[in-house]
């Protein structure tokens, strides 16, 4: 495709651009529009380039991102103006995220701006609220069910609390990450409803036919997301007289972005989000972004081109405005989500660790690192300018996505290993204090997913109950260690709200109607403050959990070695049940960090004569970054108590 080509065609837009855009000063628009029109010309052209209206539509396309760079503020463009300049400001160590739900953690927007000295106290700097936009009552899918793109749901407040919450963020220096679904609208939006009422302008919106005839074909080959509560990928809707796909639920239908105008429109809806002031908008359900009959109508090759797409449309726009991946995916598909083909990010800069999260839970149930280790070297190495978000619990299930050949690789059998992980977890295994549910149960497959709490999963509200102090220490433990990994492992830690206190299950949702058959709300818990104050009493769980974490979140942002550069090297060693990693500076001169988890229950020994080891620490000159103190060596091995973890360095070198 000549480059002349899109050139004459920016040329013919800009002069049918409307008389209220051209009387605007757009130097910066221009600049970015100039630069990165020939790659929005491709993809459009890729996508679209079939159509008899794709000039018309690219026009559109052009007009929008205009109209939304008007409306941003003056502030957001300085702010704009500011990450350019120092692009790679995001994979600093200094980021720490959360991630809530504003109505369980403080009610509304306005309580939530009253609690922001809470996340400084603990040092967390960036929040991600989970989907605040307007939903229908009871059939919301916890608000991924979204009736008005443009307005917060007045269960929480309004667009003017948000713009306020936002404000204040910003002067806290608080990054505010918001959800845009991008896969799907409620069945009651306003698109929803003029299809049903025969618009044929939104019947295209959505993926609608006449008879099961094109819906078998599909349902041959796309698997089930919720085969317990929402069988199959399409409903019959019964005034409409049509199919509608559906792949998550029945009142969640599927958006066409085979049609440039659903593109237009949801690129309109996240640049008006970056507008209101958010950092980084969480596309959610990307992976599902187009349908092809035949395929699983999952990673499609066109869904990763409408991303890119968005993002260098963004980058003309709101370039200081980064893009998550919501794709909880086959770890070889996750990494392409950054973007296939480039050194930089092209699509999202940033991804859910899923594979992490879920290899981390393996471990803390096999009590060994094997397949933590095997799993993580099968994972490619990120793109430049971009980072992972790496987690231990969310507000969504644990699902065992890892790769069957990882598995075998580590003398396992997958459909048995996979059975043995839920029952552990969901208290059909002898030798487990876990408490959680299942979720997603698949009959056909025997294939579920895990719920419940990182407390409760983790033993602590089982040792509560028994009130023996040897359990209680080592739950806690548990909860510390795996936060010590996504601090420490490069990327974004992500904590999830209640989990720095140690909050258990909430099975109150079984008292909801609307909650009861999905148990995911057994970690969406309504935060009780009563027993966060707890967490200034000495001798609580609640204060050993809170300060620990905050003492590794400040040892943490004082560490350059944990921004994130592909500066990690993973360190194989002979003891099954320790994982081990050494951070470096880019120079790989003083300050690297050697981290060693032990999962077992048992003291575990690491040989410092390892080259790779060595590399990092010299004899007699090690000590723990978190603690300050010196561990314990016997001989030429380093002693590593049961369920600890540490952060060494080599004072010597570090000096």
């Amino acid at each position: 495709m000549y480059e002349q080509v899109s050139h004459s065609l920016l040329n013919e837009i800009l002069i049918k651009l409307k008389p209220e855009i051209k009387k605007h000063e757009l130097r910066h628009f221009y600049t970015r529009l100039g630069a990165n029109f020939y790659a929005i010309y491709s993809l459009f052209h890729l996508l679209y380039g079939d159509r008899d209206d794709f000039e018309e539509q690219a026009l559109r396309l052009v007009e929008t991102m205009a109209k939304q760079y008007m409306e941003r503020s003056k502030k957001l463009k300085t702010k704009d103006i500011e990450r350019e300049k120092d692009h790679n400001w995001f994979l600093s160590q200094k980021w720490v995220g959360m991630a809530l739900y504003t109505d369980g953690f403080a009610n509304n927007l306005s309580g939530l701006n009253e609690r922001l000295s809470y996340f400084q106290e603990l040092g967390v700097n960036m929040i991600h609220i989970m989907p605040i936009l307007q939903c229908p009552e009871g059939k919301s899918d916890g608000g991924y069910a979204i009736s008005d793109f443009r307005r917060v749901d007045e269960r929480i407040g309004t667009n003017d609390d948000l713009h306020e919450l936002s404000e204040s963020l910003k002067k806290r220096d608080i990054l505010l990450t918001m959800d845009v679904v991008v896969n799907h609208t409620s069945n009651e939006h306003d698109w929803a409803k003029r299809a049903r009422l025969g618009e044929k302008k939104y019947q295209d919106y959505y993926y609608l036919f006449d008879n099961r005839e094109i819906p078998d074909m599909f349902e041959e080959t796309m698997p089930e997301i919720f085969p317990e509560t929402a069988p199959g990928n399409f409903t019959w809707d019964a005034e409409m007289n049509k199919w509608v796909m559906t792949v998550f639920n029945d009142y969640q239908w599927d958006l066409n972005y085979s049609n440039p105008a659903v593109f237009i429109e949801m690129l309109d809806i996240i640049l008006f989000w970056a507008n209101q002031g958010a950092d980084i908008i969480r596309l959610d359900a990307v992976a599902f972004l187009w349908k092809k009959i035949g395929s699983a109508c999952q990673n499609e090759r066109e869904a990763h081109l409408i991303l890119q797409l968005m993002k260098d449309c963004c980058q003309v726009t709101a370039p200081g405005v980064l893009f998550i991946a919501e794709a909880i995916v086959a770890p070889v598909e996750i990494i392409k989500y950054f973007g296939e083909d480039a050194i930089n990010a092209k699509e999202c800069e940033i991804a859910y660790n899923a594979t992490l999260m879920a290899l981390l839970w393996d471990a803390v149930a096999t009590k060994n690192a094997r397949l933590l280790y095997q799993g993580l070297r099968s994972l490619p190495d990120k793109l430049e300018r971009a980072t992972w978000l790496n987690y231990v619990r969310c507000h969504d299930d644990i699902g065992l996505g890892f790769d069957d050949t990882d598995i075998r690789a580590v003398n396992y059998e997958p459909v048995n290993h996979r059975k043995f992980l839920i029952d552990y977890y969901t208290g059909n295994f002898s030798d487990s204090d876990a408490r959680g549910f299942p979720f997603g149960h698949n009959l056909k497959t025997g294939d579920a997913r895990i719920s419940g709490s990182l407390a409760s999963l983790v033993g602590l509200e089982t040792a509560l109950e028994s009130e023996n102090p040897d359990r209680i220490n080592n739950a806690m433990q548990h909860i510390l260690l795996l936060h010590s990994l996504i601090l420490s492992f490069g990327g974004i830690p992500l904590l999830y709200y209640g989990d720095e206190l140690g909050t258990l299950n909430d099975c109150n949702f079984l008292n909801d109607e609307n909650k009861a058959h999905d148990t995911r709300w057994a970690h969406r818990p309504d935060f009780d403050w009563d027993k966060a104050e707890l967490r200034h009493q000495s001798g609580t769980t609640q204060h050993h959990i809170f300060n620990a974490i905050k003492k590794m979140i400040a040892v943490r942002k004082g560490i350059p070695a944990f921004a994130d550069f592909n500066n990690r090297e993973l360190i194989h060693v002979d003891n099954p049940h320790l994982f081990v990693y050494s951070r470096f500076n880019l120079t790989r001169s003083a300050g690297g960090v050697l981290v060693v988890v032990n999962f077992d229950a048992n003291p575990q020994y690491l040989d410092l004569n390892n080259p790779y080891i060595k590399a990092v620490l010299s004899h007699g000159h090690i000590s723990d970054l978190v603690s300050g103190d010196k561990p314990a060596l016997f001989k030429d091995q380093l002693v590593i108590p049961p369920y600890h973890f540490y952060w060494l360095t080599d004072q010597q070198r570090l000096s």
